[in-house]
């Protein structure tokens, strides 16, 4: 799995990323991924653990979230855990929110990823 593959799969979840996205692509003449992730992806995430009304979206996205976790090349690995996994740390209330939602794999990342910047020892 690929980081175009996430990309790709979260704008389905999620629509509205889609002309965001292309806007970023025409800016900057191509798509930087840690800002796709951080500014477009992860705001849609965390605003459905805000609301949280929409269970089976919610389920959807972080069931996808551990097949990415267990399944990502080396790259997506890399960026998943240094945008949205350490972004999902950001904020306690919605990370206790996501852990009812998150797989083992996905977990144990997140917990890697907080001690990764020093979040957690």
């Amino acid at each position: 799995m690929t980081t175009d593959d996430f990309i790709k799969t979260m704008v389905l979840f999620f629509p509205g990323t889609k002309t965001d996205i292309e806007e970023h692509i025409n800016e900057y003449g191509e798509r930087l991924d840690t800002i796709v992730i951080e500014d477009f992806i992860m705001p849609e995430v965390i605003g459905i653990l805000k609301k949280d009304t929409d269970d089976e979206l919610i389920k959807a996205v972080f069931g996808y979230f551990e097949d990415v976790s267990i399944y990502a090349d080396k790259k997506l690995h890399d960026v998943f855990l240094s945008t949205a996994l350490e972004i999902l740390g950001n904020d306690r209330l919605i990370l206790e929110k996501a852990k009812k939602y998150m797989g083992p794999i996905t977990t144990a990342l997140q917990i890697e990823a907080d001690a990764y910047i020093g979040r957690i020892n």
